[in-house]
Parts: C-alpha cells; sequence; structure tokens
C-alpha cells in the first residue's frame, strides 16, 4: 500500500491530474470528499469547511465565534473567545491532520492539497507531486473557470497560492514552493494530462 499527495498551484490542473491518477490506480481520491471529512468531525456544515481550508491568520475572526456557537463542548465558549485567539484553527488543522493519518494508514489512497505532503513528508510509502504550471496559462484557466476578466483571474490565482503557501508555512514550518519537498514537481503545460499520471502512477509502482 502507499500514499500520493498532490500539491498543486491553482488552475495548474493538479486536481484533475489527481483524479486521473486514482482512477487508474483504482485507489481513493480524498478532495472535495476531504473537505466532507473534517467538516463532519468537526460538526460545521461542508461549505463553512471549504471557506476556510488553507487559509491562516486573517480566518480567525470569522471562525473562531461560529466554531465557538455550533461545538462550544470542542473548541472555545463564546464567553472565553477573543479574535486574536488560535485555537479555532488549530483545531480543523488538527481534524484535518487526522483524516490525513487515517488515510495514509489505510493506504492506496491520493490525497490533494490540505498540506498532507508536509504532514506526511516522513513516511517512506508516500510519493510527494507537485503540479505547477507557467502563470499565463494559469490565468486563461482561471478566467474559463470562473468566467472573469485576466485581471481578476490572475488576482484570484495569485490569493488562493498566497493562501496556500501561508496554510503550509503556518501549521508544518515548510516552504510549500520548496522542491526538496517533493519528489517529482511537473509542468503540466508541458505534457498532456495522460503523460503526467503515467508518469506519477510509475512513480507510485516503485515504492
Amino acid at each position: 500500500m502507499a500514499v500520493i499527495t498532490i500539491s498543486r498551484q491553482y488552475a495548474s490542473g493538479g486536481a484533475e491530474i489527481a483524479r486521473m491518477v486514482a482512477d487508474r490506480l483504482g485507489w481513493t481520491l480524498i478532495d472535495g470528499e476531504f473537505v466532507d471529512r473534517v467538516a463532519e468531525r468537526v460538526g460545521l456544515p461542508p461549505e463553512e469547511i471549504a471557506i476556510r481550508e488553507e487559509r491562516v491568520p486573517s480566518l480567525l475572526e470569522r471562525l473562531g465565534k461560529t466554531l465557538a456557537v455550533s461545538s462550544p463542548e470542542a473548541f472555545l465558549t463564546a464567553a472565553d473567545y477573543t479574535a486574536d485567539d488560535p485555537q479555532p484553527a488549530e483545531e480543523i488543522v488538527q481534524m484535518t491532520n487526522a483524516v490525513i493519518k487515517e488515510a495514509a494508514e489505510h493506504g492506496d489512497v491520493v490525497l490533494v492539497g490540505r498540506g498532507a505532503q508536509a504532514y506526511l513528508a516522513s513516511r517512506d510509502d508516500a510519493v510527494h507531486v507537485r503540479i505547477v504550471a507557467p502563470m499565463e496559462d494559469r490565468i486563461r484557466a482561471a478566467q474559463e473557470r470562473l468566467d472573469v476578466s485576466a485581471k481578476e483571474a490572475e488576482r484570484t490565482v495569485n490569493a488562493i497560492d498566497h493562501d496556500r503557501k501561508a496554510y503550509v508555512h503556518t501549521h508544518y514550518q515548510r516552504d510549500w514552493e520548496d522542491a526538496a519537498n517533493y519528489h517529482m514537481i511537473i509542468n503540466s503545460s508541458r505534457m498532456s494530462n495522460e503523460h503526467v499520471v503515467d508518469l506519477i502512477v510509475q512513480a507510485a509502482k516503485k515504492i
């Protein structure tokens, strides 16, 4: 059994590549489903977790009171909460890590994002992959996906990448962009998705 983690720049095609890898291997993909699992554990609606995942300090004011009200026995009481108390976000990270750990112990799983490559960095049975693409290609993909202008697409690409980098640095003290954190870094604009999947599957089979 093995684990593949896929970290991806926004609009680089990483989520689709992850799905294709999981399909090719017949493994479990934990992506959107991942959000649902964490939401179930912390007692929040999945859409609330989706808004907050892979984000750091700026979300705390919005998150703390929601957690205090929805799950006071698990987190803070409303009376104890202060805007700069880090516990709520850390609780979600802890729940996220618990899901990552369970998935890795089960094996034969593809984990997308959520700092999985950092949390599982010491595992010998994990292949850590990073999917990147040139900014112009990602802006174009974001435009098509979001139906926005090129300027707005660029702003979104930069903002989401910044949030993902900050999440990994804040919670795992690692550089999201550091090549040393990955076994493979693949430019998805330089080859077809099928070719990218071939490379990842071959690496997984050698574990």
